[in-house]
């Protein structure tokens, strides 16, 4: 009787296994097939577009060679690294490093003046290639249009070494050229480089004139895809430009300025080290220091290796972090986001 029934069950048992087997044998051809089928679209799609991935491969390779490789240095960020023991060879901390850094009495400033910095140059910097992106596209003539383009495209082409050497050249409280013209008219002189309370203003001003024409760029391109057909409907309806403008040419811009603005909350932790590096001086900082000048004191200048990456990581994780809230934040309200 017992032998009956075990081999009742063992057969009951065989019976459900082929019966899934024979239901998953389908779903596991189908699966099969639609991979087959997207890797099909796939090679369809490179050998369709080759020349444009050709175009794009020096930059996949730059982005993987200079940002995606070294991202494997950031273990060492959980240890106590040494050049000499290496990364296999050095000693497993945790997040020894990281308690260190955020209970440091200097992590406040920093956090500080990089938002603070970020902030001025996220509420006055940001809009303004906008608005000169819309007043250059109301521009009739073509050859003044494209002569006023270069004029504002060429700042973008000077280093912050040349940015920096011209603010000390106008400047300067003893021998600069703004100080010299305001002496000369009877006025006191103006202390803005050693100045505490005009750093931030100064560093968002140099930005301004160094980046908003070329910021244009991507906004006259947008601009330009805009259909003309609904310039002349406006018209007929008696629109005029500056309703135009609002109605038409900055809707149609719209979701470039959201994933611009995206991209721009992914920077609030990176100021950039070499413009506040260059205006860096003594009586300023209180104001100057920021996470990018610390890593490069800390880091390279005391040699605290693993310190200084903690602190990077730091940044890195919280731009990660507002990139992916903006996104969100995007979508719910109707729009595409970056991805």
């Amino acid at each position: 009787m017992l032998s009956n029934r075990f081999s009742i069950e063992r057969g009951k048992d065989m019976a459900a296994t082929h019966q899934q087997q024979t239901a998953s044998g389908p779903k596991l051809v189908q699966t099969q097939g639609r991979r087959q089928t997207r890797l099909q679209r796939l090679g369809a799609d490179l050998r369709r577009d080759r020349y444009l991935y050709l175009l794009a491969l020096p930059g996949l390779v730059f982005f993987f060679i200079f940002k995606y490789i070294p991202m494997g240095g950031i273990i060492i960020s959980f240890q106590n690294y040494s050049p000499f023991a290496g990364v296999l060879g050095s000693e497993w901390v945790g997040m020894e490093h990281f308690n260190r850094f955020f209970s440091n009495p200097e992590f406040m400033l920093l956090f500080r003046n990089t938002m603070a910095i970020n902030v001025m140059n996220l509420v006055l910097f940001f809009p303004l290639p906008i608005v000169l992106s819309l007043l250059l596209n109301e521009l009739r003539s073509v050859l003044y249009k494209r002569i006023v383009q270069s004029i504002v495209y060429m700042p973008h082409f000077l280093s912050w070494v040349i940015i920096a050497g011209l603010t000390f050249l106008l400047f300067a409280k003893g021998g600069g050229l703004v100080n010299q013209v305001l002496e000369a008219v009877g006025l006191a002189r103006i202390d803005i480089l050693t100045n505490p309370d005009t750093f931030w203003i100064m560093l968002t001003l140099q930005s301004i004139w160094k980046e908003c024409g070329w910021g244009t760029i991507l906004f006259l391109a947008a601009m330009a895809g805009i259909d003309p057909q609904v310039y002349e409907a406006a018209k007929i309806d008696g629109a005029n430009r500056l309703r135009q403008m609002w109605h038409i040419t900055l809707p149609g811009i719209r979701n470039v300025i959201i994933i611009l603005l995206i991209l721009r909350l992914g920077h609030m932790m990176d100021v950039g080290f070499e413009q506040v590096f260059l205006m860096y001086n003594g009586a300023v900082s209180e104001v100057a220091e920021v996470f990018d000048t610390y890593v490069y004191r800390v880091g390279i200048q005391q040699a605290q290796f693993s310190y200084s990456t903690a602190a990077g990581l730091f940044k890195s994780v919280v731009g990660l972090v507002m990139v992916v809230m903006a996104n969100w934040l995007a979508k719910r309200m109707g729009e595409e986001g970056v991805y």
